[in-house]
């Protein structure tokens, strides 16, 4: 089974030191920017469905908060005790968006 914590350590060791510019370089499809911002409202989404509460946008503050948001939002979703099977749907689109930077 993955383990979404150390994909997670991986993708935020990744991407730590990332200035403006990184962001907004192009990758797979789209900026890098956006496809972080779309696994924070993943996250967030899968956070929800384990919380058995309603889903809510995640509000793109800054590309350098970005990091910080990804932090948080696995922490909650950590915290929050998901099956087995929605901690490996995270892992995934963790995983995937790693790959596609």
């Amino acid at each position: 089974m993955p383990d979404f914590a150390t994909s997670i350590e991986r993708l935020l060791t990744q991407v730590h030191h990332w200035d403006e510019p990184r962001w907004r370089a192009a990758a797979a499809t789209g900026t890098r920017s956006r496809l972080v911002q779309d696994l924070v409202q993943r996250l967030a989404d899968l956070s929800a469905e384990a919380e058995s509460r309603p889903t809510r946008r995640v509000p793109h503050i800054h590309d350098l908060v970005l990091r910080d948001q990804l932090r948080v939002l696995a922490d909650d979703l950590l915290a929050a005790a998901p099956s087995a099977d929605l901690l490996t749907r995270a892992t995934t689109a963790v995983d995937d968006t790693r790959r596609a930077l």
